[in-house]
Parts: structure tokens; sequence; C-alpha cells
């Protein structure tokens, strides 16, 4: 049992007793909540600095370099860039919505057309995206320790695995520290081989454009490489997830800090992509000009390409330094995965078993099944698994993303995000049946069923009916699988800094974070409804229950 029920005095209700992981928000960062205001206690450069410093992975360069050794320079690079400008435009919407609301990629995919089992689904698909890419980054830093100090590729992975703990381990406020104090250094790490680079040999910037690849693609244009190349590009829009796991902390939007505020969403949620499509495209560079002196093998390997095109300027010192600049990208980023992963294992599980025992035992599961990866040599299958998870992925994002930019705006579904268990229906047709649909059509022809154009350009596919599905849907369902019931306690004009009492766990949670449930006759925190087993949902069939206590603003 991760609660027990205490034996309170015999005429007083029992209250829920979490376990003591989980009841500590110092590391619990509201994994499972809306994220209290008095709990965002950051400034929007802080939230920003902290998101953006997820994405130091330096699975971008092995990203980059796959898809242009593949399809060649031309239809690599215009891969690179298209798939990034679809990552922007659906990672605007996502991003502020999170930030605003105060709610994470899992609660708002429930009010965004999935309901509240539908998005248990997304939760698996979120938490596979987490797994996949700290398998990929641990697989790089174990790398690093081979090349640097000999460690064999298993004793490295472990190693990889066991170095992020610490800091994931303990939330929002350890991450916020370990990615300011190294972002410094990953910075100038990151420029400095281009600027070598262009000092020593700036006339190898003309060749790589007139690269052809490895495998016979050539240099000129091709549609079939385009999409292949994008579609494993494209396997990387679920990091707006990960961005909007922090981006939940952003301050409330004030008329003063309107124009921070907004530069640090835009900057730390969709503007990810712009740096991490340059990142790309940079690690393609490093690859074909390390090409003909480590081989193709290993420049995938982001560590080799690296050390070749610095050790001209740091000679004795660059395995060290280039060994050092990829453990600090790893740690920065599979902290991340490690945090962003234990949310959406929290997430599911909580709402499969009824039970949860705290955020940092998901952390632990996340890094466990990411070892086991590494240790099967998921690396080698960069691009097939990229390549069909896109397909998944982009169908859950451009259904969120549809419902937040059409549905919404018309009508169509409600203009807030509802994310507790008492006001959902479990499954909402509209935002589940779009994901489920696209996913599925374009798995289909990802494998070749509609030819080999459909093929490389499923994930667009998928993206596409995603869109469309969402709004038509919600129109033949006249909206009403969004809400099982009206939320009575978000009345216009209410105080959301306002605290009720939970009647069954006994804290105080601020206003978005309660509802009336009818079996206690009173305010229910949304973790406390989340994990009750026994009530049946009553309170969508029994009607409003009029919470009628006093509140109090937070501190």
């Amino acid at each position: 049992m991760t609660e027990t029920l205490s034996s309170a005095e015999e005429s007083a209700p029992p209250k829920r007793r979490y376990a003591p992981l989980a009841a500590n928000e110092n590391r619990e960062d509201y994994s499972l909540r809306f994220a209290a205001h008095s709990f965002r206690k950051w400034s929007p450069f802080v939230v920003a600095t902290t998101a953006l410093g997820g994405i130091a992975y330096l699975a971008d360069f092995a990203i980059g370099a796959s898809i242009v050794l593949s399809y060649g320079f031309t239809s690599g690079v215009l891969a690179i860039l298209a798939a990034a400008v679809v990552i922007f435009v659906t990672g605007v919407p996502i991003a502020a919505a999170c930030a605003k609301s105060g709610v994470d990629m899992d609660l708002l995919t429930r009010g965004a057309g999935f309901g509240y089992f539908g998005s248990t689904l997304t939760s698996l698909v979120y938490a596979s995206f987490t797994v996949i890419f700290f398998s990929l980054e641990g697989s790089i830093m174990g790398q690093a320790f081979e090349l640097a100090l000999g460690i064999p590729l298993p004793v490295g992975y472990l190693l990889a695995t066991l170095i992020v703990l610490p800091f994931a381990l303990y939330g929002m406020g350890a991450v916020a520290k370990m990615q300011t104090w190294t972002q410094p250094l990953w910075i100038a790490g990151l420029v400095l081989p281009f600027v070598v680079v262009l000092v020593r040999e700036p006339g190898k910037f003309a060749e790589f454009a007139h690269f052809g690849g490895t495998e016979g693609a050539g240099s000129g244009f091709s549609a079939i490489g385009f999409g292949l190349g994008m579609g494993v590009a494209l396997s990387l829009i679920g990091q707006i997830g990960e961005q909007a796991d922090y981006l939940r902390f952003m301050p409330e939007k004030t008329a003063e800090n309107k124009r921070s505020w907004w530069a640090a969403v835009l900057a730390a949620g969709p503007g990810w992509v712009i740096l991490g499509a340059a990142k790309q495209i940079g690690g393609a560079l490093l690859a074909f000009l390390a090409l003909g002196v480590v081989g193709k093998t290993h420049a995938l390997e982001p560590i080799a390409p690296y050390l070749e095109a610095v050790k001209p300027a740091l000679g004795p010192v660059a395995l060290t330094f280039a060994a050092l600049f990829v453990v600090v990208s790893q740690i920065k980023i599979n902290t991340t995965n490690a945090y962003s992963g234990s949310l959406s294992f929290a997430n599911f599980f909580s709402r499969v078993l009824h039970k949860h025992p705290g955020r940092v035992w998901y952390v632990l599961v996340n890094c466990g099944i990411a070892l086991t990866l590494m240790e099967f040599g998921a690396f080698g299958f960069l691009n097939k698994i990229l390549g069909f998870y896109s397909n998944v992925a982009i169908a859950w994002i451009g259904a969120v993303c549809a419902d937040l930019v059409i549905a919404k705006p018309l009508g169509l579904s409600p203009r807030y995000i509802e994310f507790k268990r008492a006001y959902l229906h479990k499954i909402n047709p509209v935002g589940f049946g779009s994901m489920l649909v696209a996913s599925a059509v374009s798995i289909v022809a990802y494998f070749g069923a509609f030819g080999p154009f459909l093929a490389a350009f499923s994930p667009l596919l998928a993206l596409v009916i995603a869109i469309v599905l969402v709004p038509t849907l919600a129109v033949a369902t006249k909206g009403k699988y969004y809400l099982a019931r009206e939320n009575t306690v978000m009345t216009a004009g209410a105080d959301l800094r306002a605290t009720h009492t939970c009647s069954v766990c006994g804290d105080p949670y601020e206003l978005p974070d309660v509802a009336d449930c009818a079996k206690q006759d009173g305010p229910i925190c949304s973790l406390c409804c989340t994990l009750d087993s026994t009530c049946h949902d009553v309170c969508q069939t029994a009607g409003p229950v009029l919470l009628g206590l006093p509140t109090a603003r937070t501190p």
C-alpha cells in the first residue's frame, strides 16, 4: 500500500496519508496536479533557462548526421528545416496553454479532447519518448566513456544512467540549479568545433553543400529522401512535452511581465527546435568532416566527429574536453528525460492502479527501462526507431494542437483546460479517436501499403488526419464528451489562489486543483479524486456539491 488511512477519531472521517516521498512537494513538484501559484517562485528567465537546458542533447548531432549521410545534403537539410517548422507551429499553442494553465502535457491532453482514461495512452506514448531518448543520450555518454577512459560500453551505460539520478530525484529546484551552472560550459563547447572549422577550413562548408550522402542518394533533391528524413526529424515533436513540464512553473502573466512572459514561453517552448535544427545540421557537418578519418559507423557517434573537429585547437587536451562536453550535455538532457518520464509514468499508474508511491520511484522505472534498451544496442537502430515512433507522436500532438487552435476558439470544446476526474468522461472520442485513426493509417502507410511516397510522408499524413478529424468529430458529437458535468467550483471571477482543504487528505489546495465530491460531501483535491477506487464516479450522477467553506489567500 502506498497510502494508508489513519485511525483518527471515531467521529471523524479517515484521512489519506500519502507515502513520505509523495507528500514532499519539494521532490514531488506537483507531479500529478495543477502547479500551484504559490509554488511558481521562479522568474520567466529562470524557467526558460531551465527548460532550454534540457535541449543540450547530442542525439541531435546523431539524428542530423544519420539523415544527411542517408539522403544527401539537399534532401536532408530541407527535411530537417521542414520538420522544424512543423514542430514550432504545433508547439506554440501547447506551450502557451501549459504556461497559462499550470498543467503538464498529460493534464493538458486530458482536457484537450482525450478524456480522463483516454490520455493514459498518450502518457505511455510520452513516457516511451523519454525512455527512447534517454537510451540514445545514455548511449552517447557511454561512447564518450569508452573513448576517453576505456570503460567498456555496458559499464559506461550503467554509469550514464546512475549519474543523472541525484538531479532527477530532487525535482525542479535541483534541476534549475544544475541547468544554470552548466550552461556556460555547454554553450562554449557547442560553439567551439564550428569556430575551429570556420577559421581553419572555411571551404569545407561549400564541400558539405554538395555532399551526396554515403548511400548513393546524390546531392540533388529527392522527394522520397526528403520525406523519410523529415519523418526521422519529426520524431522529436514530443519534445514539447518536456518543455511543458517546466513551463507549467511559469509565473502568472501580468501587464508588467507580459513581454518577458511571452519571450520565455516562445523561447523555452517551441523555440527549442530552432537550436535543435541548427544542431542537427551542425552534427551532419561534423560527421561529414570526420567521415574519411573515423568511418561511417563512428561518424554517427557524436563524440568521434566532435573530437576530430576540436583537435587542431586543443591538441593534447582535446579528448578530455570533448568527453567533458559530452558528459555535461548528456547529464543536462537525461535529467530532463528522467524527470519528465517520471511525471508521465506516475500519471499513467496513478489512474490505472489508484496508487501513488511518489514521482521519484518512477524516475527509477524510467531509467531502468532506458538502461535495458542501451544494453540491447538501441543506438544502432536510430533511424528505424525514430521513423516509426514519429507516426504515433505526431498524431497525438496534432490532435491536441487542433483542439487548442480550432475546437476551443470555435466553442466546440470548453475554453479552459479541465483535467480533474470528477468532471471528465473516461474517453472522449474527439481527440482520442482522432489520434487512433491517424496513427493507424499512418503506420499502415509507413509499412508501404499505400506506396513509397506515402510511406515516406506517413508522419505528415498522421498530422493532417488528426487535425481534420478533431473539429469534425467535435461537431459530430456536439462536444458532449468533453465534460461529464459542469464544473460549478471554477465560476467566473473566482479567486484562483484561494485554498480549500481537501476532505480526504486534509491538505489545502488552490481552487483549480479542487473538485466538489458527492461521496465526501465536500471539496476533494485532484489527486485524492484520482486515487479513489470506491466512489465509482458517483459525483457525475449525484449533481454538484456546494462547498460552502471559507477560503483564504495563499501566501
